[in-house]
């Protein structure tokens, strides 16, 4: 038995599917503030205001509209990169330590938090 599909059918459920695949990863904001407990992210950052580090819903907001925000906000937690401070200064970026160890999913669901704010 074969099956055919118009065209249009099809575009429409690609289309359909790829809208709602964000949808089916939804975020765990509690294994988030607990990955970022463990990290002693929230030493540097708060949800709601600036710290040593910029509140997270700055960082929402300033990634939102940015179609490489996933993949920047994850070099920054995992490379190790510089960070800039409000009085100039720049350290090391703490790396994101999972367990297991370099586990991508939780380092993910930690940025989709993160960027959800």
């Amino acid at each position: 038995m074969k099956i055919r599909f118009k065209r249009t059918t099809l575009l429409a459920a690609i289309t359909a599917l790829s809208v709602a695949a964000p949808l089916v990863q939804a975020v765990d904001a509690d294994a988030a503030k607990a990955l970022a407990r463990q990290n002693n992210c929230f030493k540097c950052h708060s949800i709601e205001r600036d710290k040593e580090g910029p509140a997270y819903k700055k960082v929402a907001e300033k990634f939102r509209d940015k179609p490489d925000a996933e993949a920047r906000l994850i070099e920054h937690v995992t490379s190790g990169e510089k960070a800039k401070f409000p009085d100039g200064h720049e350290e090391e970026h703490k790396i994101v330590v999972t367990s297991p160890p370099k586990d991508m999913e939780q380092i993910k669901n930690l940025v989709q938090w993160i960027l959800s704010q």
